[in-house]
């Protein structure tokens, strides 16, 4: 199947992919947010290392959200 361009998708089609990067942009968004006012100590791993990943769309947020963080009830093990 060729490829379509913007213009030859159907509208319900764009509304979807611009629904979709929305999302994205606005997890990595707040990922880099939470990773900015963070402290070093409360991630696993370094600060631009989770920076990086949170650039890989769509799982690199995610995994910031799910490994990175260490919760408050966990010791500091660095």
């Amino acid at each position: 199947m060729p490829k379509k361009s913007w213009s030859e998708l159907s509208n319900p089609a764009r509304a979807a992919i611009a629904a979709v990067s929305t999302v994205e942009i606005l997890v990595t968004l707040a990922a880099w947010r939470d990773l900015k006012r963070r402290p070093g100590s409360a991630l696993r791993g370094p600060k631009p290392f989770w920076a990086l990943v949170s650039l890989v769309q769509p799982v690199g947020p995610l995994a910031y959200f799910a490994f990175a963080r260490r919760s408050a009830t966990q010791p500091d093990h660095t």
